[in-house]
């Protein structure tokens, strides 16, 4: 019913009632605590910062994985040093509307200098951080947690997934722009991923033009993610494709199409 004039006193104390009703429901909707910035303990002598940010109350919880070298150098205020445009940098608040926790996580506090999480993604170390940041997440929301990696980003979700996979990982991870050829050490299609016991989602835009990231080459991983209790594929194609084929403003960000890529992932998660 809209919100128009009322032609009887008892029509305008109907309808203004059911707007305020609509109003306070889309309040409580959009209403979220405030972004912390969390530095927690992990291994010793190592902290690992984070951005939290979340809904009122969320149904899920995410920790973000910037690609590119993922020195994100979170500053005590919020903002960001390096990557403030990195797909699930950028559409950290989106990740938010659709009902999810989100950490989005820094490099550990012994690696905040070049090359940060170069040579480090693949490592028990990071996994070891990444145990931590999941155990505060569930402390913190009671709620299952999910690693969602974009880029090089997934090469980190993918590795501590199969090395936490006997306990203390996460519930599903989610691959965007998923790493599928590499030159400098592993590709995603290269680990063990029989090892993952948990749902795994794969996102990608069919255009991307990285070419570390085929979109021909999508089938291959989905194959190797036989194992996988489930494993979904989810595809895009158009939105803005400006710069470098392989940074964030390309189809490879899902550059102009976020809200779409992000509603799809928490519908999914959803239906796990």
């Amino acid at each position: 019913m809209p919100c128009r004039q009322p032609n009887t006193p008892q029509g305008w104390l109907r309808r203004a009632t059911l707007c305020l009703t609509l109003m306070l429901c889309t309040l409580a909707t959009r209403a979220q605590t405030a972004p912390q910035v969390v530095d927690i303990p992990t291994r010793p002598g190592v902290t690992q910062r984070f951005l939290y940010l979340a809904p009122a109350q969320p149904t899920a919880a995410v920790i973000l994985y910037a690609g590119g070298h993922g020195g994100l150098q979170i500053f005590p205020n919020g903002s960001f040093g390096w990557g403030a445009g990195n797909f699930v940098v950028r559409a950290r608040q989106a990740f938010v509307d659709n009902g999810l926790a989100v950490a989005v996580i820094d490099a550990p506090s012994d690696r905040l200098t070049p090359p940060y999480l170069n040579g480090f993604r693949q490592t028990p170390e990071h996994a070891e951080d990444a145990k931590a940041v999941i155990a505060w997440l569930r402390n913190r929301t009671n709620l299952p947690v999910w690693l969602v990696g974009t880029s090089r980003g997934t090469q980190s979700v993918a590795a501590i997934a199969i090395r936490l996979a006997t306990g203390g990982g996460p519930d599903g991870i989610v691959l965007t722009s998923t790493i599928l050829r590499e030159e400098r050490g592993r590709a995603v299609p290269a680990m063990d991923l029989d090892k993952i016991k948990i749902p795994v989602l794969v996102v990608h835009h069919e255009q991307d033009g990285c070419k570390q990231c085929p979109y021909s080459e999508v089938q291959g991983l989905m194959d190797k993610l036989a194992k996988a209790p489930k494993a979904g594929l989810i595809h895009f194609d158009g939105g803005n494709n400006v710069g470098d084929p392989c940074e964030a403003m390309a189809y490879h960000g899902f550059n102009g199409i976020e809200p779409q890529v992000v509603q799809a992932v928490a519908r999914w998660m959803a239906e796990k």
